[in-house]
């Protein structure tokens, strides 16, 4: 066998392989004549047919894709362990309008909330900078990928040099990636379960910013995880103490007796990105962070 036929039997990682590969045989399964057979539905390769995948009984092969696709590329690029941010899509960068405010009061709210945007954005650098020192594959950023906070995360690592992650979601409002997420890293799910698993399957940190029922999901997935042994103890930083103690009554839920009082303790309060850090740095001290 000739070195040119011989080279064409091996994968692009050097591994022998001599079957076809299946995007070929899509190609040729495509190239044939138009035919009300080949035209049919039914001849459509099973991998390359859409409407036949997203089929009501597709469902499990569609959670193994949503699982896969992410997990490889985050594999592909290296990436061992990020720092996750949660936080309001509708939270403005400063000096901007509150675009989903409906009333004067909510539009105040928000605008004044703009403060967390500016410290989602300069925790994010602070993570970012340590991050370079592993050649980003470590403690890097990653966001829901939106506007609102999510945007401020990605941007503080656009701004230090970075690659962030973005898991977006479909949504039929508010859920288009902001630009600062590297491209490559910009993915889209369908299903919030696999999402949720992608933000704390890799974490180090948690950062969580004031927001809505999408961040309080977040927020309690994580809580969840970590209090049943589920999730190992990390940093579980909440941003704007005084908005968390108005939302939820963490020391309510322990005097009634629905969790215990040590479960409280799974969280740490802050103001500034500096504070957050710190904890983080504290946090792993005994081995650098790593």
């Amino acid at each position: 066998m000739s070195k040119a036929k011989n080279s064409r039997l091996r994968r692009k990682d050097g591994v022998w392989d001599p079957l076809k590969t299946s995007s070929a045989d899509k190609q040729r399964a495509e190239s044939v004549p138009r035919t009300p057979q080949s035209m049919s539905p039914s001849y459509r390769l099973a991998y390359a047919d859409e409407d036949f995948l997203c089929r009501e009984e597709l469902r499990p092969i569609r959670l193994q894709l949503e699982l896969l696709k992410t997990e490889m590329a985050l594999t592909e690029r290296g990436i061992r362990s990020t720092v996750v941010m949660f936080g309001g899509a509708r939270i403005p960068a400063p000096g901007t309008s509150a675009w989903a405010a409906r009333n004067d009061v909510q539009r105040a709210n928000l605008e004044a909330a703009s403060v967390y945007y500016e410290e989602a954005r300069k925790f994010a650098r602070l993570c970012s900078r340590y991050s370079a020192g592993f050649d980003f594959h470590e403690y890097v950023v990653v966001t829901g990928g939106g506007p609102g906070v999510m945007e401020a995360g990605n941007r503080g690592a656009a701004d230090e040099g970075a690659p962030s992650i973005g898991l977006n979601i479909v949504l039929p409002h508010e859920q288009a990636p902001n630009v600062y997420v590297t491209p490559e890293l910009s993915f889209n799910f369908h299903y919030f379960a696999i999402r949720k698993m992608h933000f704390m399957v890799r974490a180090k940190a948690i950062a969580v910013f004031p927001g809505g029922f999408g961040t309080m999901d977040e927020l309690f997935e994580c809580l969840t995880l970590i209090q049943t042994g589920r999730m190992e103890r990390l940093p579980l930083i909440l941003f704007g103490e005084k908005f968390w103690r108005n939302i939820v009554n963490f020391d309510g839920l322990a005097e009634f007796g629905v969790i215990a009082p040590d479960d409280v303790k799974l969280i740490s309060f802050v103001e500034t990105a500096e504070e957050a850090w710190k904890i983080v740095a504290d946090f792993y001290e005994h081995d650098n962070g790593h």
